[in-house]
C-alpha cells in the first residue's frame, strides 16, 4: 500500500484565541499556527502539517492511494 499526500481546507473550522501576546489558531483542540500581535511582526507561524494559502488554512495529511486494490483473492463470503 502506498500513501499519497493530500490537502484539506479547514478554514471554516479554525478558531483564534489571544494568548501570551499572540493570536493562536486552533483546529479543534490542536494548535495549528500563531501570529504575534506586535505591529512590527505580522508573520503567521504554522505548525507542521498546516499551511496558510492566501486566506485559507490547509491541513496536509497522508492517505492510502485509492488506485490500489486493498484485498485480493477474496471469495464470495468475504474471506481473503
Amino acid at each position: 500500500m502506498t500513501l499519497e499526500s493530500k490537502k484539506l481546507n479547514v478554514t471554516e473550522r479554525i478558531v483564534g484565541k489571544i494568548k501570551n501576546g499572540e493570536l493562536q489558531f486552533y483546529l479543534d483542540q490542536e494548535l495549528v499556527g500563531r501570529m504575534p500581535l506586535n505591529t512590527s511582526e505580522q508573520n503567521v507561524q504554522m505548525e507542521p502539517n498546516f499551511e496558510l494559502n492566501g486566506n485559507e488554512f490547509v491541513q496536509n495529511y497522508m492517505s492510502p492511494n485509492q488506485n490500489e486494490s486493498r484485498y485480493t483473492d477474496c471469495d464470495e463470503g468475504g474471506w481473503c
